[in-house]
């Protein structure tokens, strides 16, 4: 796990942002020349609607817990955020080996101070009388903005639909920075690498500021993402407390919060399981079930998935009232929850999905497909159909990295793991990430793996598209 420094990125992102102005929102020209096959166009203001399967997602997640704490989303007041500890209000679950913990807030200040600072506090007592070693196996964790030179943030900046990555981090909020630095294998620098916990009391294992002093308006964020293995059970915790803006609160005060047993204000109230019609999600505050989802995408009684001529698609965090029609559900359940919280992890944030597409021609010619993500409109949608929009005004649905290896290179070569960072709005046919050509009888296996960030609203859709070869020059000679 490498251990990023904090070098500042604004300019050299800025620049790269400029120079990637050039490259379009739209799909490729080879993909938009197959277009008539494969959609029905209405009116130039209308949407676009593509023909073609989408397919529920094989695989499954696997069984890793994590401790998801995002509810609420905006803190608004000191005390437990979510616990698992025994006493009230603990989710009484022990951590043992392998578990996560996901967390997402935000902090717009009090009213009486403009410099002001939310602590974001995770502590863990052993469940048993004896020590327990903890170790960060992969993490990080980012500010929406930064107010010192020490603190790791990754601001909304207004990227372009697609950048590849090639050296310098790109990213636009603090979750596309968490996604994008566990999938390169970088560490936050304010994270430790492993702690020795003692039992009969809880041990602070990080203090992170949220901090508004100097910003305009008073709101920051902070996203924070962590895979840890425990030698024996756990329970961990994560609390709010006020403090200044460089000194956190001491281990005395996180122990009378945690003793006192007093939540931080939680907010929207779920719409019970089994409602018809509209859904309130809530935010999550407990315990989820599943950390990654890894598949291979072959055919249908096949180990491998052969090139069509039509498109075919595969969702991505898909959800109740969002599942593009093909009855497939990916929200991970809970173990546990606080009551008035969400009761599954709808969205899967901080899941990782480690995908792959055993590619096969058996064609008598050559033929090409392009890889994208996209957002089609997740109401109108079918596993028949996906609808886009033609306007490039709608909000953005996803913005982060994504990571693919096995596409097409320079000189008919292979290209190595390629990093993309995307921001897709609402009905967006995704930005071609790469091509894969192969000849007839020939095969390739390509691998995609993203991080599903925080601020982005599922679901989405990866696609596997066929691209148009042209069409030899005629040969005039008789």
């Amino acid at each position: 796990m490498k251990r990023l420094t904090r070098i500042p990125m604004l300019v050299t992102l800025a620049s790269l942002v400029a120079s990637a102005a050039s490259l379009s929102v739209a799909p490729s020209m080879a993909w938009a020349q197959v277009q008539t096959s494969t959609s029905q166009a209405a009116a130039d203001d209308g949407p676009l609607i593509r023909r073609q399967e989408v397919r529920s997602l094989p695989g499954g997640l696997d069984q890793v817990l994590i401790v998801n704490d995002n509810n609420p989303e905006l803190i608004i007041g000191e005390g437990i955020l979510v616990s698992t500890f025994p006493q009230s209000p603990g989710l009484n679950l022990a951590l043992n080996g392998r578990f996560d913990l996901f967390s997402h807030h935000v902090y717009a200040g009090t009213p009486d101070r403009l410099d002001s600072t939310l602590w974001l506090a995770v502590i863990a007592q052993p469940a048993t009388d004896q020590a327990v070693s903890l170790e960060l196996l992969g993490g990080s964790t980012a500010l929406s903005q930064a107010v010192s030179e020490e603190q790791t943030a990754s601001p909304f900046l207004p990227l372009p639909a697609l950048m590849e990555e090639s050296g310098t981090v790109i990213s636009s909020g603090p979750g596309s920075r968490v996604a994008g630095d566990l999938l390169r294998g970088d560490s936050a620098a304010e994270l430790p690498r492993q702690w020795t916990i003692q039992p009969g009391s809880p041990s602070l294992l990080v203090a992170l500021p949220i901090p508004v002093a100097g910003l305009d308006p008073l709101l920051n964020g902070r996203n924070l993402q962590m895979r840890l293995h425990s030698s024996g059970p756990v329970h961990l915790a994560t609390l709010a407390a006020f403090g200044d803006n460089r000194q956190a609160p001491n281990a005395a005060y996180w122990q009378r919060l945690l003793d006192a047993g007093k939540q931080s204000p939680k907010e929207h109230e779920p719409t019970p399981r089994g409602t018809r019609g509209r859904i309130i999600y809530s935010r999550v505050s407990g315990v989820q079930i599943g950390s990654t989802w890894q598949a291979e995408l072959s055919d249908p009684g096949s180990s491998h998935l052969d090139l069509s001529e039509t498109a075919v698609s595969w969702p991505i965090s898909s959800l109740v009232n969002g599942d593009l029609r093909t009855g497939q559900i990916q929200t991970a359940e809970l173990e546990a929850f606080d009551p008035g919280t969400a009761w599954a992890a709808h969205g899967n944030y901080g899941v990782e999905y480690d995908l792959t597409l055993p590619l096969r021609n058996t064609s008598t010619e050559t033929r090409t497909v392009a890889i994208a993500l996209e957002s089609p409109f997740k109401n109108r949608s079918t596993n028949q159909q996906l609808i886009f929009s033609r306007s490039d005004r709608e909000p953005v649905m996803f913005r982060g990295p994504i990571e693919v290896t096995g596409l097409d290179g320079y000189d008919g070569k292979l290209s190595a793991t390629q990093r993309f960072h995307l921001v897709l709005r609402r009905g967006q046919e995704g930005p071609e990430l790469g091509q894969v050509s192969l000849g007839p009888g020939e095969s390739r296996r390509v691998r995609v793996r993203l991080i599903y960030p925080a601020d982005a609203t599922p679901p989405q859709v990866l696609s596997l598209r066929p691209v148009k070869q042209s069409s030899p020059a005629q040969d005039d000679r008789p």
